[in-house]
């Protein structure tokens, strides 16, 4: 094939119905054709040679040039595209390092080898300039929903027809044992875009828990308009939710809103997850509070913080434990993700067993060491001292303030407690530790 003889403006042509097939810029095919007619062209005048090919946006003439550069006596390491300062003296008056000499060079005929490898460079540039197009397209969808059309499927893999590009919905993203069938429209969310070496990969997701979220900001207005926000969301998909919410305008009922009229809105949101219980709760920043909502319909009698162990323990009437802990640990589970604490469930009369259980043990520990009476070891322990650490570095005077201690009482105590100091103080101490009481100080130099 001679690019001579061939009609320059069918380059154009065919450019813009390639573009328009692929949905890509023509000037990214234009250029696929000039880097493969260039490539071509190096098949026979050389591949150390520099050949370029600028296509005429225009007429479509294809005009081939050699390029050589200017570069240092030292730098030359191909004589058919560099050339030093003094060789470019004869091309150009003021020759500069980087400065370029273009020579004009007569089209090539091509073979059938030479054409079929032009062919695959244009084919394989549009493809990747399709792959580039796609991968920006959908990566600022990532975190949306999107509608498409079920195109087949692999190995419980679905993959669908999202417009401009193929999405995958994974076997372990679909709810419960969904099926499709081939042309049935599907709502996913997009969960991921990533670029991969068999290019851009779309990952959708219909249990990811911000699916769920993405629905309701479709179905209720105040949370796309953000009067309402929602701040966490918990899923067991298939089966049921919790999704906690706040409005900052104090004339809207968030959980309200977000039912409906008649639980419409709600509704809406359920029939697209399958028929997927969903609790909504109104957020509190209050961790017991919100914690306490969350546990619904469980009623909690008490709830206590440990926010050094990141843990929380709730106690509920013996009645409530099954609620509280739901079907297979079901609704605890979900709480603790949308509160993200470790959450323990006990009754009043477990809670009531262990305290005391807890109240005896100290007792005994104080008796043992302090060597004190029952009566004065449970005053210490309704005190809240749980260690002898607590007991050895207290003052005095808040010994005495304590009901049931005179002075005699606080003085035998005193004793006891000089005792725990020298058996736990470093021999070597220059400087008495910070946490050490004045009083306690002067019993250890007496």
């Amino acid at each position: 094939m001679a690019i001579t003889s061939a009609n320059q403006l069918e380059l154009l042509q065919t450019a813009e119905a390639v573009a328009r097939e692929k949905m890509i810029e023509p000037e990214l095919v234009i250029q696929a054709m000039e880097d493969s007619l260039a490539r071509a062209a190096k098949s026979r005048y050389g591949a150390e040679m520099d050949i370029r090919v600028k296509i005429d946006r225009k007429t479509g003439r294809a005009s081939f040039t050699r390029v050589r550069t200017v570069v240092e006596d030292e730098a030359v390491e191909n004589h058919h595209a560099q050339v030093t300062v003094k060789q470019a003296k004869t091309w150009l008056a003021d020759p500069q390092l980087g400065d370029e000499i273009v020579d004009e060079v007569p089209p090539v005929d091509l073979g059938r080898i030479a054409a079929q490898s032009a062919k695959q460079v244009i084919l394989q540039k549009v493809r990747e300039a399709e792959r580039d197009r796609q991968f920006e397209e959908f990566k600022d969808r990532k975190g949306t929903i999107i509608n498409g059309a079920v195109k087949r499927e692999e190995y419980g893999n679905v993959i669908v027809d999202i417009g401009r590009g193929e999405g995958i919905l994974r076997r372990n993203e679909k709810i419960g044992r969904e099926a499709y069938r081939i042309g049935d429209r599907i709502r996913c969310y997009i969960k991921d875009v990533r670029r991969e070496a068999r290019g851009p990969q779309v990952f959708l997701s219909r249990t990811d828990p911000q699916f769920m979220a993405e629905l309701f900001k479709m179905e209720v207005p105040e949370i796309y308009d953000g009067i309402i926000e929602i701040k966490a969301v918990a899923r067991d998909p298939g089966s049921r939710a919790k999704i906690a919410v706040i409005s900052y305008d104090n004339s809207i009922d968030p959980v309200g809103a977000c039912v409906g009229m008649r639980g419409s809105r709600v509704q809406a949101v359920v029939n697209e997850l399958q028929g997927e219980k969903i609790d909504i709760i109104p957020w509190n920043q209050d961790q017991a509070t919100f914690l306490v909502n969350a546990l619904q319909p469980a009623e909690v009698s008490k709830v206590v913080i440990d926010e050094e162990a990141g843990k929380i323990e709730v106690v509920v009437p013996d009645e409530q434990l099954s609620l509280a802990i739901g079907r297979r640990g079901q609704n605890v589970r979900l709480a603790s993700q949308l509160t993200g604490l470790d959450i323990d469930i006990m009754t009043e009369a477990e809670e009531s067993a262990r305290r005391q259980a807890e109240f005896a043990e100290r007792t005994k520990l104080f008796m043992d060491t302090l060597d004190v009476d029952e009566m004065m070891a449970q005053l210490l322990v309704a005190e809240g001292f749980t260690n002898l650490e607590e007991v050895a570095y207290v003052d005095l005077d808040e010994l005495l303030s304590i009901d049931g201690f005179d002075e005699d009482t606080a003085g035998e105590l005193q004793a006891a407690r000089v005792t725990i100091l020298r058996r736990r103080m470093p021999r070597r101490w220059k400087t008495p530790a910070p946490w050490v009481s004045k009083t306690a100080l002067s019993a250890l130099k007496a």
